[in-house]
């Protein structure tokens, strides 16, 4: 009787725990709900101000026309008609150096917060000669050129605050638009009386906003990039990790340092190819750069120029750490009961399933505080609130549940423990896996030398069988 009634028993606790499951399910259904609101509120922001952006140039081009008639049969049946061809000639620097800060400005939609940037980028850029600008005849006829321009692209213009514009020492009119097909956002400037057969040199001073994801494209022969902000948890992307970073409390500093031996983003850009665009990783959660040169875009494939790109990502992120606390929620409930039934074992008490249930709810409900608190508090603050809601009630409940107050304290410094095992787990990212091994493997350990010398077959109703006694000698 006794042995039936043990296992009808673990029945019903296997039945709470698939109950649990289902409540921790039910949690982690509202974490993805407020995860897809918080990109939400990001795309709201991208629309009411500015996007991740992505700069490139400074770009030489040059607009020209070449005019010509073609002639066509002889004598009476001869015709003249009058031919066009317009083209566009382009030239990248031969030398480009970027230096820029770009500091944290943060965005919020009601409970949700949206990092972004705001600072000053400082481009210099070189060219050897304009021989690249002067146009060749095709045709026997009349040739005409605009005068040169330069045009500097963005992924988003509405993030463009003031741009300065220099030749040398002089001042040039700066224009919306690049005139450009493939890069239609930016900004242009007319570079009159240009000698092509000089050097060179431009300065372009921009300030600007954008949202979580900042990229250049290296579109010269020689490329040299520093970039800094006060940001302390960058993640570097693009295709070229920095040849230098530092990386403190008050933010980095990175550089990077690229040739056109190493890219064909010169080309790229010669050939109207596309800015890359921005790939999220929803198990991340910040924003990535591809680091693939194809992309999907407006439903089909798309040639992308290379990029040195950072992000600022949210290591803490409430909704991402929240979703991995959930992903271990089965597992911690499971050793709670584990630790409850090794109590009811080693002190001879016995706990009704429905003291159980209580248990394992209290410890469920533990997730969804964590994630109210967190959307107002910090995640290490929020998770000692919660754990600390939990240890207590568990505590308190412990002690009638267990018939003393000090096995009550003793179960919550159990499941105390358990927490600040969790916290372990969601801190080392890394690391996890380790951790997690090592935990369950020293929880099994303590199991296993705690009911060393119980006997199983007197829990079930019946007696271990006694060992066999060799017959005596007949005399």
């Amino acid at each position: 009787m006794q042995s039936k009634a043990l296992w009808w028993k673990l029945l019903i606790l296997g039945g709470v725990t698939l109950l649990l499951l289902m409540v921790l399910m039910r949690i982690g259904w509202l974490v993805d709900e407020r995860q897809q609101r918080q990109r939400a509120a990001e795309a709201s922001v991208a629309l009411a101000q500015a996007g991740p952006q992505v700069l490139l140039g400074p770009v030489l081009q040059r607009s020209c026309t070449e005019e010509w008639e073609n002639v066509s049969g002889a004598g009476k049946d001869q015709t003249r008609t009058a031919e066009r061809r317009d083209f566009v000639l382009s030239a990248v620097p031969a030398e480009l150096a970027v230096d820029g800060t770009l500091n944290q400005e943060q965005r919020q939609r009601g409970l949700f917060k949206v990092n972004g940037y705001a600072g000053e980028v400082a481009l210099q850029a070189r060219w050897a000669s304009l021989g690249a600008l002067v146009p060749v005849a095709e045709h026997k006829g009349r040739l005409s050129c605009e005068d040169p321009r330069v045009m500097v692209a963005v992924s988003d213009a509405r993030g463009l605050r003031a741009v300065t514009l220099k030749r040398g020492t002089e001042a040039l009119a700066v224009r919306p638009g690049t005139r450009h097909g493939s890069y239609p956002h930016g900004l242009h400037a007319v570079l009159p009386d240009s000698a092509l057969d000089q050097p060179l040199s431009l300065t372009v001073a921009i300030k600007l906003i954008g949202m979580t994801d900042f990229g250049i494209v290296p579109a010269a022969s020689a490329t040299q990039v520093k970039l800094r902000s006060n940001w302390p948890h960058p993640s570097f992307g693009g295709r070229f990790l920095p040849l230098s970073r530092r990386i403190d409390d008050s933010g980095f500093e990175a550089q990077w340092q690229v040739t056109e031996l190493a890219t064909t983003a010169p080309r790229d850009v010669l050939a109207g190819f596309a800015l890359p665009g921005v790939a999220r990783d929803p198990d991340a959660g910040p924003a990535a750069y591809a680091p693939a040169r194809v992309a999907a875009q407006e439903g089909r494939a798309e040639v992308v120029a290379d990029t040195l790109a950072f992000s600022m990502i949210d290591p803490v992120n409430p909704y991402v750490m929240s979703d991995r606390a959930i992903k271990y929620g089965l597992m911690f409930i499971v050793l709670t009961f584990v630790s409850v039934g090794l109590l009811e074992l080693l002190s001879g008490r016995r706990v009704h399933p429905v003291q159980y249930l209580m248990v394992g709810l209290a410890m469920t409900l533990f997730f969804l505080l964590l994630l109210s608190l967190s959307e107002h508090l910090s995640f290490p603050v929020s998770y000692v609130l919660a754990a600390g809601a939990a240890v207590g009630l568990l505590a308190f409940y412990g002690a009638s549940m267990l018939g003393a107050a000090w096995r009550g304290l003793g179960f919550g410094a159990l499941v105390a423990v358990l927490y600040g095992a969790l916290y372990v787990l969601l801190s080392l990212e890394t690391a996890s896996l380790l951790v997690g091994a090592t935990l369950l493997f020293a929880v099994l350990a303590a199991v296993m030398a705690l009911t060393r010398r119980i006997d199983w077959y007197a829990l079930g109703g019946r007696t271990a069988d006694p060992p066999e006694v060799a017959p005596a000698d007949t005399p």
